[in-house]
């Protein structure tokens, strides 16, 4: 299969490993992955921060880049669930009708790594070895829009030497929010500590997640506690050999 890799913001600007990581999989499984040099923002943060009009050409640009492809993945919840919630609702609130029925068209070919592999793909073995205990953080995008379910957790399972250990209170938010992290510094910084503190209690070695701007914000924290738990995106424990 051809499959065409939108990388995102944070990760091309901050965390290039992870789509690196992403083409490593699916090259070792047999596919074929395109990366369109034409593709920008999703307009994730334009939304969120009440400005649609400016998202609106970035749901053009995404749509009019990745249309002519079976399979995108994207390597973070929070913008797979932009594209495939609100793309097509931007463009017909914005009178756009034809472009939302575009954006309707690809959402359902639009997938976040778990769920490409498991889902479109059917594996869970991606041949990975990690020999480290891990703890997952389910993020809130993958958890309440996309709705993964245990698909990490299946494909953490099958990593050889991986020993995964359940994160108490995982369900809750780690307060990064994007802008929310900003405007409610307080806050989130509070919620974050909540955070660290289960996952201290864990033991592990290593936090997981689907979004690097969840491990970021959690990841500072335990960097300055000086905790000794690294954080990494599932694709790059999946893209281990070692």
């Amino acid at each position: 299969m051809k499959i065409a890799l939108f990388v995102t913001c944070v990760n091309d600007t901050l965390f290039p490993e992870t789509g690196k990581a992403v083409v490593t999989i699916l090259e070792r499984l047999g596919h074929e992955v395109d990366f369109p040099l034409a593709q920008t923002c999703c307009g994730q943060m334009h939304l969120n921060s009440g400005y649609p009009h400016h998202a609106l050409p970035l749901v053009e640009a995404f749509t009019t880049t990745f249309e002519g492809y079976d399979a995108i993945v994207v390597p973070s919840g929070s913008c797979a669930a932009m594209v495939r919630d609100w793309h097509s609702t931007v463009a017909h609130e914005a009178g756009r009708p034809k472009l939302g029925k575009r954006a309707e068209s690809l959402a359902p070919r639009v997938h976040e790594l778990s769920e490409l592999l498991v889902d479109v793909l059917g594996v869970t073995d991606v041949g990975a070895v990690f020999p480290h205990r891990v703890t997952y953080h389910p993020t809130c995008h993958g958890l309440r829009m996309l709705k993964l379910g245990d698909r990490p957790q299946q494909l953490l399972r099958e990593v050889d030497g991986l020993e995964l250990v359940d994160l108490p209170d995982a369900t809750e938010c780690c307060g990064f929010g994007g802008t929310f992290a900003l405007k409610n510094a307080d806050v989130s910084a509070a919620m974050c500590a909540d955070k660290v503190a289960a996952v201290k209690q864990t033991r592990a070695e290593v936090l997981c997640a689907v979004d690097n701007s969840c491990l970021m914000h959690i990841g500072g924290t335990l960097t300055r506690q000086r905790s000794g738990v690294r954080v990494m995106h599932l694709a790059e424990i999946l893209a281990s050999t070692t």
